[in-house]
């Protein structure tokens, strides 16, 4: 039913889908509108050259929550920041989220198997669960998977409006999980309507639809979409494909209640089932199996946000569960296995500006998370954070420091530091800096689970990195490079007890958590794209990352330290859009004793799109064009070559 209801909608759309922007996304419009009110505040500074300072030509690709919790500017900043918008996710086409995440430096990613397996991004050579998440602000992260991590199997383009990823530590805003940075993503939004159908290779099958209306004070979206494919086999030893379904919802609401107090609500909802290869006896060793996985997943928040002259707040309640069962048909109808992780959240962020560019950022929140499993019964726990960050923008400089307060019902106080620093040189460049800090809690299995230890400390980390930048991604020569360094303590790793007798050890006899790792992380992050021509761009990435495990001194698994991504892309004065893609990774090794390594790859995409009116577009594109065979975690497979046509309309 899912599948005919999106056809329909997708194939009724007329027009060509228009990038989201600030003027189109009620939330995109009142972080612009902050911004805009704050910057008209300030008097003019006359500068040394005798021009004085003009606002910031604000969009959707200008305006960044991950460094500050509220909407800011990139440019006033001294974060690493890069932000995708829907118009770029368009033209890499697809469902598959990480062919737009690795055109972000300092990112690598590891995947077992095909669509819907599960997928960790590792930035800055961080763990995959040390990377925050949002969704419309709200956390998602799954508390009863062991480490706490978010699986971006799950996650497909088709409700996607924006990708706003911080690269560094940074707690002192975020609380837990903010070690190797911050991904927030925004929801499709804005008026009208539009959609988009594809199909390809492996009898993949993606439809998608978005619509939005505005009144007034009242705007209201809705976005779906339905996802098919038979997939490959997640095996690289195996010959049955295993495939992957998925329909998602989302929607919002924002009503003005005044010309300065708008209420809001937002709601995601995923259900997704995926055909999953295991360790079937009488080997044990990865192959071939019948065994499926359902995850569903629902989160959303509502809240309040005043706007004023001097004072920004926002409040909100937020929520988000995740519900998974395995089945296996040689055993039974039952789930073989199946677990459910809870998480409610309230939460107050405001921003004060005392005098000119002086302003005072707080906030504070409660969160619980709780989960069970089928070995598991429920357990639960809470943390509540309080922060307080004061800014300074005046003329071309731009500074924040401050300063967090968290308490754990089991672990107790944490505090963490942060601050950074932006300046602009002239002719458009700037340098920026940054140092802060962050924690990960330990998750209720870590703390509670048969394997779990109570006497757990929190992973925490320190980074710091410098840069130099000229001009913005995307818009004519845009150069950036930055150095950075994370030494992260404490981190959890879990422990045999094959052997052992005593403490932990005595009632776990296969072992237990406990604060034993210490890594390092340092390196290289260069970002570029030039205009060479009317309509025709060039950008690249490049990555150089050094990331040592500091007890054993072997290098951290899967942590790749090479990779780059260099794009082009063309438009034609009647339409035509043609585009690459060239995705180069290094070798690495798959475990922590650097014994098994994973060869380098290279994998080389090409896309096509032409308007044929002023209503429809068609599209397409060939993945993996030359068939590379790699993998990202070893013995599990990647796809090889496929292709893909669509098309897309809007009004």
């Amino acid at each position: 039913m899912y599948k005919f209801l999106l056809f329909l909608t997708a194939s009724a759309l007329p027009g060509v889908a228009a990038a989201q922007s600030a003027d189109s996304d009620p939330a995109e419009a009142a972080l612009a509108e902050i911004v805009e009110r704050q910057d008209a505040a300030r008097q003019p500074v006359e500068l040394p050259d005798g021009r004085a300072t003009q606002p910031v030509t604000l969009d959707a690709a200008t305006i960044t929550v991950t460094a500050t919790g509220l909407g800011t500017t990139i440019q006033s900043t001294g974060q690493a920041v890069v932000v995708i918008d829907r118009k770029e996710i368009e033209q890499v086409q697809g469902a598959d989220i990480t062919r737009v995440l690795q055109r972000t430096p300092g990112l690598s990613l590891s995947r077992n198997g095909g669509a819907g397996s599960f997928t960790g991004v590792n930035l800055r050579g961080a763990n995959a669960e040390q990377l925050l998440v949002l969704v419309d602000g709200v956390r998602v992260a799954d508390p009863a998977s062991p480490s706490g991590g978010f699986d971006f199997g799950n996650l497909l383009t088709g409700t996607v409006g924006k990708l706003d990823l911080l690269r560094g530590s940074n707690s002192t805003i975020w609380g837990s999980d903010a070690i190797g940075g911050v991904l927030d993503i925004a929801t499709c939004g804005g008026s009208g309507v539009q959609g988009s159908f594809e199909y390809g290779a492996r009898d993949t099958r993606f439809a998608q639809a978005a619509g939005g209306l505005e009144t007034g004070a009242l705007a209201l979206g809705l976005t779906g979409s339905w996802f098919a494919t038979d997939g490959f086999s997640a095996a690289a030893n195996g010959t049955e494909p295993d495939g992957f379904e998925q329909f998602a919802l989302g929607g919002s609401v924002f009503a003005d209640v005044t010309d300065q107090l708008e209420v809001f609500a937002h709601a995601n909802w995923s259900e997704g089932t995926l055909d999953i290869d295991g360790f079937a006896a009488p080997s044990f060793t990865l192959g071939d199996t019948a065994e499926t996985q359902d995850t569903r997943r629902l989160w959303g928040d509502v809240g309040f946000a005043y706007y004023g002259n001097d004072l920004t707040l926002r409040a909100a309640y937020s929520m988000a569960d995740t519900e998974r069962d395995n089945f296996d048909p040689a055993a039974g109808s039952a789930p073989t296995f199946a677990s459910d992780g809870h998480s409610e959240r309230v939460q107050l962020r405001g921003e004060y500006r005392v005098l000119g560019g002086l302003s005072v950022a707080f906030g504070g929140e409660r969160e619980w998370t709780a989960y069970s499993t089928s070995f598991n019964a429920r357990e639960e726990t809470g943390i509540s954070g309080a922060y307080v960050q004061l800014g300074w923008v005046m003329g071309r400089l731009a500074a924040h420091i401050g300063s967090r307060i968290d308490d754990h019902d089991i672990f107790g106080t944490k505090t963490s530091f942060g601050a950074d620093v932006s300046y602009g040189l002239g002719s458009d460049w700037r340098v920026r800096a940054s140092v802060g800090e962050g924690f990960k809690a330990p998750t209720l299995f870590q703390l509670l689970s048969d394997f779990g230890n109570p006497r757990l400390r929190p992973e925490e980390s320190t980074s710091f990195d410098i840069g130099i930048e000229q001009g913005q991604r995307g818009r004519g020569t845009h150069l950036a490079l930055t150095a950075f360094r994370r030494d992260s303590a404490d981190l959890i790793a879990f422990v045999s007890c094959f052997g052992a007798t005593g403490g932990l050890c005595t009632d776990r006899p296969f072992g237990t958590y406990a604060n034993t790792a210490s890594a390092r992380a340092q390196g290289i992050e260069a970002e570029a794209g030039i205009a060479v021509a009317e309509g025709f761009r060039l950008s690249a990435v490049y990555s150089l990352i050094d990331a040592e495990d500091r007890i054993s001194g072997n290098e951290l698994a899967r942590r790749p330290r090479h990779s780059a991504t260099l794009f082009a892309d063309y438009e034609a004065a009647f339409g035509l859009r043609l585009g690459a893609d060239l995705r180069l990774v290094s070798d690495s090794f798959d475990n922590a004793a650097n014994s098994i390594r994973l060869d380098n790859y290279a994998v080389f995409d090409l896309r096509a799109a032409m308007p044929v009116s002023d209503v429809f577009e068609v599209f397409g594109r060939v993945e993996n064009l030359f068939a590379e065979n790699y993998q990202t975690a070893a013995g599990y497979a990647s796809p090889g070559r496929g292709a893909f046509i669509g098309v897309r309309a809007a009004m």
